[in-house]
């Protein structure tokens, strides 16, 4: 599959890093926030890039997208973030056609992820779609692609039990607090930061900790209150912060800021205090640590806690692997079919041209000439021809290419890739 003539350029690459060779500051450096993935798309818009969309979470960031060569997306990479080229070929990794749909199932459907069976993902490749569709970037084959993987992920969630027990970051890390911490439910707790990783968290403390000393801090405040209404918690003002910094026993800090927002600055107690930063890239600077009664643990040891949920979900990775390659196969027939498309298209067109002559010449012969009659007769005609030559390249895959020449050659057609 050198080239799916889908697209103007030459070949399909996914780029990127994830948690497997990046630590967090890495990823940090190459992390993209919601205006950086607009200026990214709008500069691969300008550059002449057709078709690409970007994910980037706390585990990995990547592009998806077709270039004449790898380096025309790594460039767009590093020129929204703050990481650089040799940072990334560190790192990265980098496939190409065949390989890159196998990485994009693989990662949609949870089993690239850092927790196996973790569907958090897709919602960032759906949002990654959107947004690159709003933009004018998504041509046919990623709109193809990107359905097939979603319908890969809601089947393996729901055929397979590679997603059950409640393991994530946001339960790994209330798990950990509650194996580290005696009387959980005693400690004053404080939530700062109240985004998608932050709300998670919350819906578990609530329900494991049992704890009703709960205090949520949010920038905007607003987003607070919303889930504290849920759960009946305290909501305090960003101004607050330093105050119930030092009141909490345990801190949880998932504020998703491209720099700390909690340093040791900020503390001033004795007692001993935990906190967890589930950011990316991390938001609680380390010299927290410089204080005796401080323990700073981060996100990625967190991810790296498994127990038996997680040896029991790696039964499922072959029955998943299953469905993947079943809907793989059915993309790849759909893939095939729009390699002939265009001919079957400009073959069509062909006929008409002979059917019109024809019929011209006929109506001047006969004047009773049936009109509808013979537009009927002439369209069912070349329907079956375009029909019978469509199933003969469907068929044979072995010889796809010279039997297209060859239909090109004796009707003498020219063809585009756009259907």
């Amino acid at each position: 599959m050198q080239n799916f003539n889908t697209s103007k350029e030459n070949s399909f690459y996914a780029i990127g890093l994830s948690y497997k060779k990046a630590d967090a500051e890495v990823r940090g450096c190459f992390s993209l926030d919601e205006s950086a993935k607009i200026n990214l798309l709008e500069q691969a818009k300008k550059s002449g890039v057709e078709s690409l969309f970007v994910i980037s979470t706390c585990n990995r960031t990547e592009i998806y997208g077709f270039a004449q060569h790898p380096f025309q997306l790594i460039k767009l990479l590093c020129d929204n973030t703050k990481g650089t080229v040799e940072q990334f070929q560190k790192v990265a990794y980098v496939f190409k056609n065949k390989e890159a749909i196998s990485h994009m199932f693989r990662v949609g459907s949870g089993l690239d992820s850092q927790i196996l069976g973790d569907f958090e993902i897709i919602s960032q490749l759906k949002f990654g779609a959107k947004l690159s569709k709003s933009k004018g970037l998504f041509n046919p084959f990623m709109e193809r692609l990107t359905n097939s993987v979603i319908q890969a992920s809601k089947r393996i969630k729901t055929e397979t039990e590679i997603s059950s027990g409640a393991t994530s970051v946001s339960f790994a890390s209330v798990q950990y607090i509650m194996n580290t911490i005696k009387n959980v439910s005693d400690k004053n707790i404080l939530l700062f930061g109240t985004g998608k990783i932050g709300r998670n968290t919350c819906e578990n403390l609530v329900k494991h900790t049992k704890n009703k000393h709960i205090t949520l801090i949010n920038r905007t405040k607003d987003k607070a209150e919303q889930i504290a209404g849920k759960f009946n918690l305290c909501v305090k003002d960003f101004s607050d912060l330093n105050e119930e910094v030092n009141a909490s026993d345990i801190i949880i800090v998932a504020t998703g800021a491209s720099k700390p927002t909690l340093d040791k600055s900020h503390i001033n107690t004795n007692k001993e205090v935990l906190i967890l930063d589930l950011s990316i890239p991390k938001n609680v600077h380390s010299n927290v640590t410089e204080i005796d009664n401080i323990a700073l643990v981060h996100l990625d040891y967190l991810s790296q806690i498994t127990d038996e949920t997680l040896e029991k979900r790696k039964m499922y990775i072959p029955q998943a692997e299953s469905i993947i390659d079943e809907i793989k196969l059915e993309f790849n027939q759909w893939l095939e079919t729009r390699k002939f498309a265009p001919t079957i298209k400009a073959l069509k067109h062909k006929l008409k041209d002979f059917a019109t002559l024809e019929l011209d010449a006929q109506r001047k012969k006969y004047s009773n000439f049936n009109e509808t009659q013979a537009e009927v007769i002439s369209n069912n005609i070349i329907q079956k021809i375009t029909n019978h030559f469509a199933h003969h390249l469907k068929e044979d895959n072995n010889s796809t290419n010279e039997s297209l020449e060859l239909i090109k050659k004796v009707f003498q057609l020219e063809t585009t890739t756009d259907v």
